[in-house]
């Protein structure tokens, strides 16, 4: 019987002192059966539970809340005691009833402490955010309220995430590979009759189920074909977002392949006619901040805020932008803007969680969901690749966490963490259960972040993705089929197959006549690279050549994890998913 994270000494001195009163009731409710009579047993067990001091409802909260007081319960119906009548018996009824109250009122202090030291939890994911676009990377652009925050906290140095969007939230909000959920293949176009299936718990149903409140705000992208499929109904409380890929950052329209478009902004399961003249990085900081505001529950919050920041298209109010203009490159001087309007709305949700006096009970998870996009302004210097590339610049994901709860602060983390062990991580804290669910693939990275232990994790599988072309021949003797499209990583070793993506490894630009796109990967048949990400994180020194040992080593952990794969589920496009059908807006067009 604890709480679920850290108490004061008082708090804790009153569990301790809870269960010592459980065990001397125990001891009091024996000595007092001893000394029972064994007549009129129903006449007496009617006088027993009529005694107002053990009430039904003191019963029920007892029994329900302490295993052991259960079994004492179940000793007083089956075994009652008889009427006292010797003053010993007297004495010991009175023991009892008086242990019975104190131990009352420790369950209500406990509970007022379970609920109390429950850390609100903020998890805040940025979209296509550049691992040279956050300050404390060197980045040109300011970001001082994320720089000061993970300052504050732990930089996760060795963290990694999914080249595109889908992948991130779908293993965000699962725990697992895309391998093991079918959506190994792109992203979840918004006319595809696909979705995170629901044939396990999503991370707010685990959260909402240890006691939290959940809230959605932002992007969704994870299918919403089915009513079934809207965060609603994959365990948030509330959601305020927009369910496709992208929009427009002033009207939420969003248009997809041939001027097919639509609304796309909810307020829970209803469409929203938007505010065209709200810019969405303030409008979901609005939202969020009016969440904390209006918080009188002594449930804790769990706030997933998925930014539309900073993803294309590139639009942000004058006032950012004009902050960057020796910025030279038009692209990137409008990111710049995103990125600083994407600081400031952190920066006002900080400060709202503080004015409401519940900040210090906070744990913030900030994170991005895939490398920068070049093509619109991100960057990701000086690692190698981007957006939607298996390379380092495509992966190695910017998160840090932060919040009084983290033993060791102030300090940088290269331990190897994912965007699965959010899953565990999270509901490890909540003091949940990862009861019923399928088997996960990440892990409770808790200790490794708060205390500075060892990460858990040695294997990491970037993915397997089947539908993509083959290239090249397969490696003569190889367990895994090495012309297709993967990536590996064991301890410090990194293996790519098959067609990883662009490999150009682009500086930050002045013009956009800087920006080199070529890539030296798509001249050849080559399909095969090992890396040591430790030694060289920009991945310059192919090594499949020296260790070829090391090679087949994890081209075997490669079809380990193949054996395990699901088939993947890449539906074709459907035609009744157009939002003139639906009266203007995106949304679910099958029952």
């Amino acid at each position: 019987m604890e709480c679920q994270t850290k108490v004061s000494v008082q708090f804790r001195a009153a569990l301790l002192q809870a269960e010592m009163h459980m065990n001397n009731v125990q001891m009091d409710l024996h000595q007092y059966l001893s000394h029972r009579r064994r007549r009129h047993h129903r006449q007496q067990r009617r006088r027993y539970w009529s005694r107002s001091w053990l009430s039904p409802e003191r019963r029920r909260h007892l029994s329900l809340y302490f295993p052991m007081f259960r079994y004492l319960a179940f000793l007083a119906v089956h075994e009652p005691p008889q009427v006292p009548r010797r003053h010993k018996d007297r004495y010991c009824m009175l023991t009892l009833k008086t242990r019975t109250n104190e131990l009352t009122q420790h369950f209500l202090l406990y509970e007022y402490c379970r609920n109390k030291t429950a850390s609100h939890i903020l998890f805040v994911l940025a979209d296509d955010y550049g691992y040279n676009d956050i300050g404390y990377h060197g980045s040109e652009i300011k970001t001082p309220t994320l720089d000061k925050l993970s300052g504050e906290g732990v930089r996760l140095e060795n963290y990694y995430v999914q080249p595109i969007c889908t992948p991130t939230r779908s293993q965000l909000m699962s725990g697992r590979y895309q391998i093991h959920t079918g959506l190994q293949h792109h992203v979840i176009l918004p006319d595809q009759p696909n979705a995170l299936p629901r044939d396990s718990p999503t991370l707010p149903d685990k959260m909402r189920e240890a006691g939290y409140s959940t809230h959605a705000v932002g992007k969704w992208h994870l299918g919403f074909y089915k009513e079934e499929y809207l965060p609603n109904n994959r365990g948030f409380d509330t959601f305020f977002g927009y369910l496709t890929g992208s929009e427009d950052y002033y009207t939420k329209r969003h248009c997809f392949g041939q001027n097919v478009c639509g609304n796309d902004l909810r307020d829970n399961f209803k469409p929203v006619v938007p505010n065209p003249d709200e810019y969405s990085t303030e409008m979901y900081s609005k939202r969020v901040i009016d969440i904390v505001n209006n918080y009188n529950s002594s449930k804790p919050m769990f706030i997933y805020l998925a930014f539309q920041a900073v993803h294309g298209p590139l639009e942000v109010p004058a006032r950012y932008k004009n902050k960057y203009t020796f910025i030279k490159d038009h692209n990137r001087q409008i990111y710049a803007g995103m990125v600083a309007a994407m600081d400031e709305a952190v920066g006002n949700i900080t400060a709202a969680f503080q004015a409401k006096g519940i900040w210090d009970d906070t744990i913030m998870v900030f994170s991005t969901d895939n490398g920068g996009q070049i093509k619109n302004g991100g960057n990701n210097w000086p690692l190698r690749g981007w957006k939607k590339s298996l390379w380092e610049g495509g992966i190695h994901g910017v998160g840090f966490v932060h919040g009084k709860a983290l033993q060791e602060k102030r300090r940088v983390s290269h331990e190897l963490l994912h965007v699965t062990d959010w899953y565990p991580t999270l509901v490890g804290l909540a003091g949940g259960s990862l009861n019923g669910t399928k088997p996960l693939d990440g892990f409770n990275q808790w200790k490794t972040i708060s205390e500075g232990a060892k990460s858990p994790r040695e294997t990491l599988l970037h993915n397997i993705d089947p539908l993509t072309k083959p290239v090249g021949d397969k490696l003569k003797g190889s367990p895994f089929d090495n012309r297709y499209r993967a990536a590996i990583r064991w301890r410090d070793w990194k293996l790519i197959t098959g067609d990883p993506g662009n490999g150009t490894w682009v500086p930050v630009p002045t013009t956009m006549e800087d920006i080199n796109m070529g890539d030296d990967t798509s001249q050849s048949k080559k399909n095969l690279w090992l890396f040591n990400i430790a030694k060289d994180p920009e991945e310059r020194v192919d090594l499949s050549s020296d260790y070829p040992d090391m090679v087949m080593k994890m081209l075997t952990k490669l079809q380990q994890q193949n054996e395990t794969a699901v088939p993947c589920v890449y539906p074709p496009a459907d035609p009744n998913a157009n939002p003139e059908r639906l009266g203007g807006w995106w949304g679910p067009w099958e029952k």
